[in-house]
């Protein structure tokens, strides 16, 4: 059985690879396809898609999906949209993430100089770690606070620095759950709710949220996922089920900053096959993916 990851983060926002080295790893690691899903941010979809034209004339078939992982609020609370063979030009998504960087990039100031007040010496050049154009996250910031001693690890970090009870977190514009989806779906795009359980939400109060966005058009849930246990994926699966949406699956690979985490194996038992990618194709993308592998097995 071939094997997916459709939920993968580059340097372009909070990953360590580059978009080229996230390809070649997956490739390397085995996987059929990924999905290329940077916060807020569409850069490295070209990059991405161009290794796996590289690796595809050397007779090895990994796809690159288009993607993109916007925050919404909901209820005080930074909730994931994950969309899925998104348009990286259309103006509806790159007008909404241009508003999504400039809210980032007032947070980040704020928080920069927050940090200074604690004798923090950090700047947000700092941030970028040789990235110019990187969407800076608070893993950006983790991962400055422990390699400068601040923190001795990232668990840390976040618990004294970053959290949102700390008094250093400075919470940013978001957009709306439903316009997050809207966005999405304008720009051709499959909405995916990311690691529903992540949230700190009762199970109840997940299956208000995830009723509340199937109203608003969600078309999908990521029921596979690392941090699941025990019965996570079941509970997830019935929600799916129960709102008659579709299951996709990540890691939410990372690189190095969540070392934890693999491409396509999360902690090392996930697997999510590459059928579940068949019903999550726009009818208008078949063919291309149908090309691409020389096949009509998906």
């Amino acid at each position: 059985m071939e094997y997916i990851d459709l939920h993968v983060h580059s340097n372009k926002s909070d990953g360590t690879l580059s978009p080229a080295e996230v390809v070649n790893y997956a490739a390397k690691s085995g996987l059929a396809a990924i999905a290329l899903t940077d916060h807020d941010c569409v850069d490295g979809i070209a990059q991405a898609r161009a290794a796996s034209e590289q690796l595809a004339a050397q007779g090895r078939f990994l796809y690159v999906i288009p993607g993109v992982e916007l925050s919404a609020d909901y209820k005080k609370r930074d909730i994931h949209i994950l969309g899925l063979f998104i348009d990286p030009e259309h103006p509806a998504l790159v007008s909404a993430l241009e508003k999504a960087r400039t809210s980032r990039d007032i947070r980040n100031e704020k928080m920069v100089r927050a940090l200074q007040t604690a004798n923090i010496q950090i700047t947000l050049k700092d941030l970028t770690f040789g990235t110019n154009d990187t969407v800076i996250t608070r893993a950006h910031y983790a991962r400055f606070l422990v390699e400068h001693g601040y923190a001795k690890d990232r668990r840390e970090a976040f618990r004294k620095y970053l959290d949102s009870d700390t008094p250093y977190y400075v919470r940013r514009e978001y957009m709306q759950p439903k316009e997050a989806i809207d966005t999405i779906r304008k720009a051709g795009g499959v909405p995916v709710l990311a690691h529903p359980l992540l949230y700190h939400l009762s199970p109840e109060g997940v299956r208000e949220l995830v009723s509340l966005l199937s109203d608003a058009g969600l078309a999908g849930i990521e029921a596979i996922y690392s941090a699941n246990t025990g019965t996570d994926e079941a509970f997830v699966r019935q929600l799916a089920a129960q709102f008659n949406l579709l299951i996709s699956g990540g890691s939410d690979f990372h690189g190095a900053n969540k070392p934890e985490i693999e491409i396509g194996t999360g902690r090392g038992n996930l697997k999510i096959p590459k059928d579940i990618l068949t019903p999550l194709i726009p009818p208008s993308m078949r063919q291309e993916i149908q090309l691409f592998y020389r096949s009509s097995t998906i």
